[in-house]
């Protein structure tokens, strides 16, 4: 038989109330009976507990607070697995996608309409603390041997958290640099296109395997730190311009696709929100990138740089007075021990020393009438790929590229919560033939 303080005291009060005459197999019984129902009201309120929606999950979003015109989630499955919590099923879907238009000024000839990307995203909820994310991507509509789309795990891992301040995640995630890189859904950013320093610069969306933990302190420092997965020098092909046109980390990112992991790599991030609107923030990631290895598969046929080390950090700030948007960005990064590689790659794309990008934007809410809100915007912008290069021989220097200058003005039309229609111009100072029309449609939930 089980008793609690609860039902013997209240056994007590019967016993001492005379009120009724009753033997010693009637009390306990009347015991056995109270000690019942407390379990079963105990029972219903974990029940109750288990139910009701838990406590938002830690992020380390690099963007701010959103602004009314940009509603950005605070990591891609927050808002769906928020939803889902809060009924019976523990288990939802979320997702983005975009239909994009390009029509370049000087070549309309060469006008696309893609279905840039969509993405379907399922979270659990393993327990109130527990949960688990899977993000799969789809590119470009189709994908085979004779089509460029691509199909990609965005997003794999197991999130934990030890308490409302602190919590652990392991699996592949997203690197917490940048503003973009986090919050990169259809409505968390401004134009059709992704801007060029969060996507040549740092290589959106950029994903590693690894450990991570994280939190946020009473006074707004949110804070992340990891050991993952890092670039793959070998990977580098001198006979594509991927190197310059996409970006050199991009060029050498491993995806968490069969990743060499003899060099790991660390990360730190913070970001600081102590004031409501304003967000400043930074982070860094270096790791060794040669993984030691000397494989003739390789695109460099058994040539790697012992030393080479990739290194790169941002800084960042946003602040939303009023309808303002205001935001500002710059990156920075290196790979070292590459003068003997770029011997070897003579006569093809070398492997720069340093690489940067920068940009400022300012977006204003002009417009807005129940779901329907019109936000025009503007974004300068500077990045170059190739900004230096190691020392090399006589008659083999290389010269470093110009750095490319984007002026991009258009006006983000979002429709409720989930949709956002969207059109912008590009300038280019350096290549301009690369000036264009983009319109483009976006969804996410």
């Amino acid at each position: 038989m089980k008793t609690t303080p609860l039902s013997l005291a209240l056994a007590a009060c019967f016993l001492s109330s005379g009120a009724q005459a009753a033997t010693d197999a009637e009390l306990l019984a009347r015991i056995d009976r109270l000690a019942a129902e407390l379990e079963a009201v105990k029972a219903e309120l974990r029940s109750v507990k288990a139910q009701a929606t838990p406590p938002a999950p830690i992020t380390t979003t690099a963007a701010t607070t959103p602004a009314a015109t940009v509603p950005v989630p605070a990591a891609p499955g927050a808002y769906a697995q928020t939803a889902s919590a809060s009924g019976a099923n523990p288990t939802s879907l979320f997702g983005y996608g975009e239909v994009n238009y390009n029509r370049p000024f000087r070549n309309s000839s060469d006008t696309r309409m893609d279905v840039r990307r969509a993405v379907i995203g399922v979270t659990h909820q393993a327990s109130e603390r527990t949960r688990i994310v899977g993000e799969f991507e789809f590119e470009h509509a189709v994908a085979s041997a004779t089509d460029s789309g691509e199909v990609e795990v965005e997003q794999l891992y197991v999130e934990h958290r030890l308490n409302d301040n602190v919590g652990l995640k392991g699996g592949l995630f997203l690197i917490p640099l940048g503003t973009l890189n986090l919050s990169h859904e259809p409505l968390s950013y401004y134009g059709v296109e992704r801007n060029f320093v969060e996507t040549a610069i740092i290589p959106t969306t950029w994903r590693e395997v690894g450990l991570s933990t994280f939190g946020v302190t009473d006074e707004g420092l949110r804070w992340d730190v990891g050991l993952t997965s890092g670039f793959d020098l070998n990977k580098w092909d001198k006979t594509s311009d991927e190197g310059r046109t996409e970006g050199p980390l991009a060029a050498i990112h491993q995806e968490g696709s069969q990743a060499r992991g003899h060099d790991i790599s660390v990360y730190a991030a913070l970001d600081w929100r102590g004031t409501p609107g304003l967000a400043v923030g930074g982070g860094i990631f270096s790791g060794k990138a040669s993984h030691k290895v000397n494989d003739p598969s390789t695109a460099n046929a058994g040539v790697y740089a012992p030393g080479a080390r990739v290194t790169l950090w941002d800084t960042h700030a946003r602040w939303t007075p009023g309808k303002w948007d205001l935001a500002a960005l710059y990156a920075r990064g290196s790979i070292s021990d590459t003068d003997q590689l770029n011997v070897q790659l003579a006569g093809g794309t070398p492997v720069p020393k340093s690489f940067f990008g920068w940009y400022t934007q300012a977006a204003y809410r002009l417009w807005e009438n129940g779901e329907y809100k019109l936000s025009p915007f503007v974004r300068h912008e500077r990045f170059n790929t190739g900004a230096t290069y190691a020392a090399m021989p006589a008659g083999l220097e290389i010269d470093p590229l110009r750095t490319e200058k984007v002026l991009t003005a258009g006006a983000n039309f979002q429709v409720g919560g989930n949709v956002v229609l969207k059109a912008d111009v590009q300038r280019f100072v350096v290549d301009r033939s690369r000036d264009r029309l983009n319109l483009g449609l976006g969804y996410q939930f």
